[in-house]
């Protein structure tokens, strides 16, 4: 742990990660979390990350402020490891937090990247956590390491520390604010002084943040599944391009909450992952209930893509309320056809590679009971490389299932992320490469269907999608990147990603 004293520390922390191109899953980049003017900031806060565990399993992190200094935690591995003991939450005290849990995109899995970052500034401590990916970062580092900024990480957030140091503005949200006008991307933001807690979504609102509140006391978290473990209020959502500061109550200002909007006003598109594939399913995104959504996604999919079967059979946990809705909707039966195992850690790795390709049967086991003889409609949310979709199916013929009808509850997935979401090359992305028949024989199974972009924009907002306007950021299925400042190409963000991976 380390201690700041209180005249001048301001903590922040960026991200880069370690990017895996042969992953064949979709990975969200982090989750944040604070809280203002609560005696119990640190445990809180440690709780909501509990929570927000499923947005980033490589690390966590806490700062707290007491009125004197600024307390920092940063970790390696996940929340429970290290900041569940009475000893850890005493190092931190104080009545404002911020928190992190980290699942890095670009860079490394090094201390030093660990979020929050801290930075002591001539007007005091500034810590920051973020969620999402600065697609300019690379740019706005060399130029600042040319004006002589010396980085501590690999990561992009580090940007934002340096941005705010070398602002002339007198108030420390002047400072932040005229740091976020030149950043580009996806970011959702918490950052601490040793007055305010602060929170701000870029102009598109691609990264989600809420307001919350517990016992008259504020918080800022990813998701309301952090609110609901902590018992707290959902009281909205942060819009698109909105500074919220909070701060002591005031004569002036009663409800202890200033509202900033410093960019010109843009639609919102928030990403539609979101509701496919990295909120809790008990969470509420932009007032829809997400598991409400996804039985949607699968009663559409069903609609769209009906077969002859004897059973709905779901891929745990994300295929699960898809599952549902799918049953529902055809009046198949629904059954768990594969049980998962949840203990199985992230970083199980045997060197042979035909030792490694039997991972999934640790994580899935085929249902013998409920699959041998039957028709079964298999459904998952997303297929990124296609090698554990062939893995299950292969699982299921194994397990005497008659036929493997697979159900996918999103379109085919086609082109990379660079806003936040850990995606492989193009080339390494199956609906990219290959058709639907060359997918449906790479899987092996007996036929394959993917629900359509209008039909999943019916499942989440009751209508198709506005090709002029799209409501939501849904490049990876349409390569429709939004654009903030400048345009980002396919070959722009991947060079970014490339560039700062070189840094590492």
């Amino acid at each position: 742990m380390t201690r700041h004293d209180s005249s001048c520390s301001d903590m922040a922390s960026g991200d880069g990660g370690d990017f895996d191109p042969d992953a064949d899953t979709l990975r969200e980049e982090c989750g944040v979390f604070g809280i203002f003017g609560h005696p119990d900031a640190a445990a809180i806060t440690a709780l909501g990350l509990h929570a927000l565990q499923h947005r980033g399993q490589e690390a966590a992190g806490i700062v707290t402020f007491d009125g004197k200094r600024f307390n920092t935690e940063r970790r390696l591995g996940l929340v429970g490891d290290h900041f569940s003991s009475q000893g850890t939450i005493e190092r931190l005290p104080g009545n404002m937090a911020v928190g992190h849990v980290r699942y890095s995109t670009a860079g490394g899995t090094i201390l030093a990247n660990v979020q929050p970052l801290f930075a002591e500034l001539d007007s005091g401590g500034f810590a920051v956590a973020h969620n999402g990916n600065l697609t300019n970062g690379i740019s706005l580092r060399r130029e600042l390491v040319r004006q002589g900024s010396i980085y501590q990480s690999t990561s992009d957030t580090e940007v934002v520390l340096h941005l705010v140091a070398r602002s002339r503005r007198g108030r420390v949200l002047d400072r932040f604010i005229e740091a976020l006008r030149q950043l580009e991307g996806a970011w959702s933001l918490v950052a601490l002084t040793n007055k305010k807690l602060i929170g701000v979504r870029d102009p598109l609102g691609i990264r989600p943040l809420v307001l919350g509140e517990l016992d008259g006391h504020y918080i800022l978290a990813s998701e309301t599944c952090a609110l609901d473990i902590i018992g707290a209020r959902f009281i909205r959502d942060v819009e698109n391009g909105e500074v919220v500061v909070i701060s002591e109550k005031t004569t002036e200002n009663p409800t202890g909450i200033e509202s900033h909007k410093p960019f010109p006003p843009v639609p919102m598109r928030p990403c539609i992952f979101e509701y496919i594939y990295f909120s809790r399913p008990d969470s509420m995104v932009h007032g829809r209930h997400v598991y409400d959504v996804r039985k949607k996604m699968g009663a559409q999919l069903a609609f769209e893509s009906p077969v002859e079967a004897d059973v709905v059979v779901p891929v745990p946990d994300s295929g699960v309320p898809a599952a549902i809705g799918y049953s529902q909707a055809s009046g198949l039966p629904f059954e768990l056809g594969i049980v998962r195992n949840h203990y199985v850690g992230r970083t199980f790795i045997q060197p042979r590679q035909s030792v490694r390709e039997l991972g999934v049967r640790l994580k899935h086991s085929a249902n013998r009971g409920v699959v041998k003889g039957k028709r079964i409609v298999l459904i998952d949310d997303s297929i990124v490389r296609g090698t554990t979709s062939l893995k299950i199916v292969q699982m299921m013929r194994e397990a005497g299932a008659r036929e493997v009808h697979f159900r996918i509850s999103s379109p085919p997935i086609t082109h990379p992320d660079y806003y936040g979401i850990d995606t492989p090359k193009r080339e390494k992305l199956l609906a990219a490469t290959h058709s639907l028949e060359e997918m449906r024989a790479y899987i092996g199974c007996d036929s394959l269907a993917f629900l359509s972009v209008d039909g999943i924009y019916r499942a989440v907002v009751g209508e198709p999608r506005n090709a002029a306007r799209p409501q939501f950021t849904d490049h990876c299925f349409t390569g429709d990147y939004p654009t903030q400042l400048t345009d980002l190409s396919e070959e722009t963000g991947r060079k970014q990603l490339s560039l700062l991976a070189e840094t590492a």
